[in-house]
């Protein structure tokens, strides 16, 4: 694995490299097996990416033309700022491959697309329990303290 795997905007031709890692992401938070994702959530969320009307994207982390890594973001307005603002909603490494550097590379391409948007700020959750992924976000950016509340309707 190099010290920095090329991070890129997704292509239309990555979907057998990301599904994997999406799958895997998705049974991380319990989304798996009779918890799972409906195919048409996955396959909606695909077609949303390609889409460039959509403000949903995706970043791919690559080594040796193998996707070892996802990034989703999403850009919104805010009602507390003048520029869009950043969610990093999904972020998921090989789990073969976590501590080699390929989860801060993700995020910093988040960074660089985020400016690029003329986004003013990224910005993201995780569970409290995921220890090993709060131990990298602790070294890239600030906890604001706040809790998550969610109602589904």
């Amino acid at each position: 694995m190099p010290a920095r795997p090329t991070i890129r905007p997704l292509a239309p031709t990555d979907y057998d490299g990301w599904r994997p890692l999406w799958d895997g992401y998705n049974a991380f938070y319990q989304r798996s097996g009779p918890t799972a994702l409906p195919e048409e959530i996955t396959q909606a969320t695909w077609n949303r990416f390609l889409d460039p009307a959509e403000p949903v994207h995706a970043l791919v982390a690559t080594d040796a033309g193998r996707i070892v890594g996802l990034a989703h973001l999403v850009f919104h307005r805010s009602t507390t700022r003048l520029h869009d603002v950043c969610y990093l909603q999904d972020l998921f490494t090989a789990p073969e491959l976590r501590g080699l550097g390929i989860g801060r590379r993700l995020i910093e391409g988040v960074y660089d697309a985020a400016r690029t948007a003329g986004s003013s700020r990224v910005y993201w959750q995780t569970q409290t329990g995921n220890a090993a992924g709060r131990a990298l976000y602790d070294k890239v950016a600030r906890h604001l303290g706040f809790i998550v509340y969610s109602h589904e309707l």
